[in-house]
């Protein structure tokens, strides 16, 4: 999958704009604030209906601009071509079309277009609580499996329902109603993450390996009550629980995706390199299964490359970027020799573009 090319109006820092793009890597330069970032959030709306980052979608709309509008031209490793338009207004909100046809739910656009995110956002997964974990899991699995995210969406409509009756003096029987409905979509959910984590463990252990070229053992594993007991079982044990804390105290919502190296909790023995490492190591592992699943390559966006890695990391990612199996790249760093010195160096053809003041320039 290749975006071939995009056109932005009133997206954050840029007013407007539009780029041929290269199949292979395209590298954007520039100063911090300039808008690279920007650029690649943008490729990151076309393909999954909504931002890479902790944004609404009103704070992407340029400052003193009422609205924005992305477009871009697909093109699948089969030679299919397909357009999309992501527009938002302040009085209307949320438009996304494909191919001139809007969707009647954003949601059926996930995974259409494959993509993978790598940047220092990413250091959430470890630091952060496990909300950060569930919501990665979340967004990797439903571009794969329609059927994980229509699961997702109804357990989570059940268990807000849940938690608001909770609030009040429950009768029994609509407590159980609910039960049965989180039952339904929370033993598969549970499933398709434990399979996928089973799946992603040796492709992480190798890519780290990869990149480091050191011995040290990391791990991924995947942490659920329902790996003890069915959810059915627990949300009984637990109902007084619920009654007095007025919430759902047990359930897929809860679950963890537990990191770690040399037997020990990444967070805290893990170094700045060795933690950056093994997200990329966990982000290319995903590329992987996407690519496999989709039978498409997916787009991968590599914001702020040097984050966190010395040189040799850096060329060692790339020379596995630059292979076959990858796609198309898109990379950000605001210091363009020291890019295109590793670029050289990892013998990988890229396309160049200057970023500054909002304006992208090849």
């Amino acid at each position: 999958m290749v975006l071939r090319d995009i056109s932005l109006i009133g997206f954050k820092n840029i007013s407007d704009g539009r780029l041929a793009l290269s199949d292979g890597i395209n590298c954007f330069v520039g100063d911090n604030g300039a808008g690279k970032t920007n650029l690649l959030d943008a490729v990151h709306c076309l393909s999954m209906a909504k931002s890479m980052l902790t944004m609404t979608d009103s704070q992407s709309v340029r400052h003193g601009d009422e609205f924005f509008v992305l477009d871009g031209c697909f093109v699948a490793d089969d030679g299919r071509q397909e357009q999309v338009c992501c527009s938002y207004s302040r009085r209307s909100g949320k438009t996304l079309k494909r191919n001139g046809k809007e969707y009647e739910r954003l949601s059926d656009h996930v995974g259409a277009f494959p993509i993978v995110v790598v940047s220092p956002a990413d250091s959430a997964l470890i630091s952060d609580s496990a909300d950060e974990r569930r919501r990665y899991l979340n967004s990797f699995i439903s571009q794969i499996d329609k059927a994980y995210l229509t699961a997702l969406i109804r357990y989570n409509a059940a268990l807000a329902e849940r938690n608001k009756l909770l609030k009040t003096q429950p009768e029994q029987a609509m407590i159980e109603i609910y039960d049965r409905l989180l039952c339904q979509s929370g033993e598969p959910i549970h499933t398709r993450r434990r399979e996928i984590i089973d799946q992603m463990k040796p492709l992480v252990e190798n890519y780290y390996a990869l990149l480091c070229e050191e011995r040290e053992t990391i791990g991924i594993e995947y942490r659920s009550e329902l790996s003890e007991r069915p959810l059915s079982e627990l949300l009984e044990t637990s109902l007084q629980r619920d009654l007095v804390n007025r919430f759902t105290t047990c359930g897929i919502h809860r679950d963890d995706m537990v990191l770690s190296i040399g037997g020990y909790p990444l967070r805290k023995y893990g170094s700045q390199g060795q933690q950056k490492s093994f997200l990329i190591a966990l982000k290319l592992a995903q590329y992987t299964i996407l690519s496999d699943r989709k039978c498409e390559r997916p787009i991968l966006l590599l914001d702020d490359l040097f984050d966190k890695l010395d040189m040799h990391r850096v060329a060692q990612l790339l020379s596995i970027v630059a292979g076959e199996k990858f796609g198309q790249i898109f990379i950000t760093d605001c210091n363009k020799v020291r890019l295109q010195s590793t670029l050289d160096r990892a013998a990988a053809a890229y396309r160049l573009y200057n970023v500054g003041n909002g304006e992208i320039r090849q």
